[in-house]
């Protein structure tokens, strides 16, 4: 089984962040938006706010929006990024699905982004913080359950494998691919932890502990 993280491990950018100008691209948004998610991301890693008030600044701004618009725009938003994913990462991805692992997307990004970018990597299984919705099928700007983060990404993890009937540990060999330190409790319970364009934090550990360190964009060694 072979896990991802989706923002600066799979892609190499911030996908809220994507999703934010492309929406402003196309007139959806106000131009001060992306300020103002820069903003909020710049005080979730100083840890000056946590990640539920991270989403309900992402998903909020387009809470009020007609939703067949808002899918519309969706569509086309992986599309116009292809360029920007490293083949490396495509080919990293490949090699796990030729070997028979199941590869899942698990990202704190809300799941209506991060299912965006599922397909260019031909993953079909997405774990990812949910956005709540009311009877109406529109978003509230709050999250739905438990953020997939930090350790939370570990029990979204095991619901998935506890509906397969499996665990972490009868699951087989598992990897888990991150950039984050915040990512270290997954890194923590998989048999092969890698890191990603890691944070200081985490590229420190990644060598203190001789964890694979890895660029994924064509420059890691042969």
């Amino acid at each position: 089984m072979a896990l991802f993280d989706l923002d600066h491990t799979l892609v190499p950018f911030d996908t809220g962040m994507a999703w934010t100008q492309h929406l402003i691209a196309q007139g959806e948004l106000e131009a001060h938006y992306a300020d103002d998610y820069l903003a909020a991301c710049q005080a979730y890693v100083a840890g000056t706010l946590d990640i539920l008030a991270l989403h309900r600044r992402m998903v909020g701004a387009i809470a009020g929006h007609p939703r067949p618009r808002l899918d519309a725009l969706r569509a086309t938003l992986a599309e116009g990024l292809q360029a920007r994913v490293p083949q490396a990462t495509r080919d990293t991805v490949a090699a796990h699905r030729a070997a028979g692992h199941a590869c899942l997307i698990v990202t704190a990004t809300t799941r209506y982004v991060a299912e965006a970018f599922a397909p260019l990597f031909g993953i079909d299984t997405v774990l990812a913080t949910e956005p709540a919705v009311d009877a109406a099928g529109r978003w509230t700007g709050e999250v739905e359950g438990e953020p997939c983060f930090r350790a939370g990404k570990i029990r979204h993890v095991e619901r998935w494998l506890e509906a397969r009937g499996l665990s972490l540990a009868s699951a087989g060999p598992s990897w888990f691919y991150s950039d984050s330190i915040s990512d270290l409790p997954l890194l923590e319970a998989v048999d092969h932890p890698v890191a990603v364009r890691p944070d200081a934090r985490l590229a420190a550990l990644a060598a203190e502990r001789g964890w694979p360190i890895r660029r994924l964009d064509g420059s890691d060694p042969a």
